[in-house]
């Protein structure tokens, strides 16, 4: 499997939000899940209305979760340098220092059908998310070539999906995007599912 369309794929998004690295995943709520392993956090607060896979991650972490009420727009903060931008679509818009994770399921502007992308300029911090969502490897070296030092996911971008992101990346490019308002996601902490109701074992969606 050739990883070469990825990082083209990696290096144009980069570019065109102003991060220095992009890392690119099967779809944000996986990016984020990575960010929030690699920091090691312990808490994450999210608004009420939301996409729901990403108050799901408090469970599957193992983690505290606290809603707030938050009018936001394009991006929302879950800890202090972990951002959720699954709807962000703004040439230059990375925030440095943050990790931003950007979306490309099939609704967002830039529309794969699945698949994400982390932002960062810290390259250590590239480098082992990078590594995360390859199975702990690096990518273009058999994995049984390698001594892996790193606990990994099966969380990477396929290079037909990267691929389609670069046929479809001058058109997203040049199209302005659709504005999302906070009505287009229902108040998830309300659902049975947060709410200590038992006997509920919720399927983790992912964007």
């Amino acid at each position: 499997m050739s990883f070469e369309s990825i990082k083209i794929f990696e290096n144009k998004i980069a570019e065109f939000f102003g991060a220095k690295y992009a890392i690119a995943v099967d779809c944000c709520t996986h990016g984020i899940e990575l960010c929030l392993r690699h920091e090691y956090i312990n808490s994450i607060t999210v608004p009420k209305r939301t996409y729901i896979s990403v108050p799901f991650l408090a469970n599957k972490l193992n983690i505290h979760l606290e809603w707030k009420d938050e009018d936001w727009k394009d991006y929302y903060y879950l800890t202090n340098n972990i951002i959720d931008a699954a709807v962000l679509w703004k040439k230059d818009s990375y925030i440095p220092g943050t990790f931003m994770n950007i979306s490309f399921q099939f609704r967002k502007h830039l529309a794969l059908g699945r698949g994400g992308c982390i932002l960062t300029n810290n390259k250590a911090a590239a480098i082992k998310l990078k590594k995360m969502s390859y199975d702990g490897r690096h990518p273009n070296i058999p994995w049984r070539e390698q001594n892996i030092d790193t606990m990994g996911y099966h969380y990477y971008m396929t290079p037909e999906t990267a691929e389609l992101g670069l046929k479809k990346l001058p058109k997203a490019i040049e199209t302005k995007p659709t504005q999302w308002t906070i009505n287009d996601w229902p108040d998830v902490s309300k659902m049975e599912v947060f709410n200590n109701i038992e006997g509920i074992d919720p399927y983790l969606q992912t964007r």
